[in-house]
């Protein structure tokens, strides 16, 4: 006899109180009959009217919107943004959250994910549980840091640039992002007809006057003659390939960080937020102490940020090498090193290229994996390097608690945690953890 099909739940209200943020910009609560919803738009201790956005009877959880705010938290205020709320742009998950708030929420979601996945506490990491704005970024409530120099609009139907909502391919149309850089909005693209394309990313440097748009067309459709209210370089992605290809102008951007200027081709890898790129070397810096003649490793090195800042203080004496996948990414890192005669970047995924180094010893490691994080295998043999200090710049506080954890099997400790804000009004954090091995510092 076949099963009945599972009652869709989409639609359905339930009056709960929400309990904790959860990781992923939504805290938890519970149906009177149990099932946990993880709920968007809302703050902990506030009692509201969750809508069901995804799920069916007896799923393991269920997603939700708040749509109705019964007992408001205080750390509520009216979101800046027309486009933020229930149904609406999905790019930001705390704008009807006080700029502090966000940051105290980002502060519980990492010490949770530390506790839950890697056992440790915020003193065992030497964390003191606060979230660091950026400079400048510390504004009242119901202003917003314009940091975003890298946006990826999405084209309705109808032509018009917009946002994509929450978990879906869905287009919201907007007549302006809060959240772009200056250089994003001065370049005017949501006042253009984009028929055709599928996705238009634009791009304004930091450091630079460079600007940058990659268009995406939808298969068969004609490049558009760009006319924006700022000069740009365009490129386009390749259908069939998934090549970035130029169009006219440069095909690279440049960005200035540490006192070096980057090059970074083909809409590379770059931190987004303006000040994020020394805050974070800054950060990593200041956590290895870098010393002359020391060899360094730099995995996931994108177009070498790490690496140069390394080189720069290790010496003449002094050895980096590089791992990158990207293949533009490398070419960009060897471009940007050049006048560094002991820097080496390899191509290549960290853990297929690093074996065949045969590199046996490092004095430092800088890792800055992607989302997932590095993973058991490549931590596991990271540890056998008897490094003396490693820097580990993370995007994604679960995916740190989990190499933090496998770090501790290898014989390492962390040192010292910090956590940037450098994502405002999203639930995006970044951190950069310090390990020692076990026996030093004590």
């Amino acid at each position: 006899m076949q099963a009945e099909p599972k009652k869709l739940l989409v639609g359905e209200e339930y009056e709960v109180e929400i309990g904790p943020v959860a990781h992923g910009g939504h805290c938890i609560a519970r149906t009177d009959a149990g099932q946990v919803l993880f709920v968007r738009h809302t703050l902990p201790g506030e009692r509201v009217v969750a809508r069901v956005t995804e799920g069916e009877e007896g799923d393991r959880f269920l997603r939700a919107d708040a749509v109705r705010v019964l007992q408001a938290s205080k750390d509520r205020i009216e979101a800046p943004c027309q486009y933020a709320g229930p149904g609406r742009c999905g790019g930001c998950d705390w704008q009807h959250a006080k700029p502090g708030a966000q940051r105290r929420l980002k502060g519980e979601v990492i010490a949770e994910q530390l506790r839950r996945l890697a056992g440790l506490t915020p003193e065992e990491t030497g964390w003191d549980g606060t979230v660091v704005p950026a400079e400048g970024d510390k504004l009242p409530a119901g202003e917003v840091p314009k940091w975003r120099t890298r946006v990826q609009y999405a084209v309705d139907v109808s032509g018009r640039a917009g946002l994509r909502r929450h978990r879906s391919h869905e287009v919201e149309p907007i007549d302006h992002c809060m959240i772009a850089a200056e250089g994003v909005s001065e370049l005017g693209i949501e006042k253009r007809d984009w028929t055709g394309m599928d996705s238009v990313e634009a791009i304004a440097a930091t450091g630079s006057q460079d600007r940058q748009v990659i268009l995406t067309p939808k298969p068969g459709a004609r490049l558009p003659l760009v006319e924006l209210d700022r000069p740009v370089s365009v490129l386009r992605v390749d259908e069939r390939s998934g090549g970035v290809h130029r169009v006219h102008g440069r095909p690279f951007v440049r960005e200035r960080a540490d006192g070096r200027t980057y090059r970074v081709g083909g809409g590379g890898f770059w931190q987004v937020h303006p000040k994020a790129a020394d805050t974070l070397v800054t950060a990593v810096m200041q956590g290895l102490l870098p010393r002359k003649g020391e060899t360094a490793l730099d995995l996931y090195c994108g177009v070498g940020l790490f690496a140069g800042a390394l080189a720069d203080r290790l010496g003449e004496q002094g050895a980096v090498l590089g791992v990158e996948s990207g293949r533009r990414a490398v070419e960009d890192a060897r471009h940007n090193l050049a006048d560094f005669d002991r820097v080496r970047i390899e191509q290549g995924k960290v853990e297929s290229v690093l074996p065949r180094t045969g590199i046996t010893e490092a004095d430092l490691i800088v890792l800055d994996p992607p989302r997932a994080g590095a993973g058991r295998r490549t931590v596991e043999h990271l540890s056998t390097l008897g490094a003396r200090r490693i820097a580990y710049v993370a995007c994604d506080p679960a995916a740190l608690a989990r190499d933090l954890a496998y770090f501790r099997d290898g014989g390492y400790r962390v040192r010292t945690l910090r956590a940037f804000d450098l994502f405002p009004m999203t639930h995006h954090v970044e951190c950069v953890a310090i390990l020692e091995p076990v026996g030093k510092g004590h």
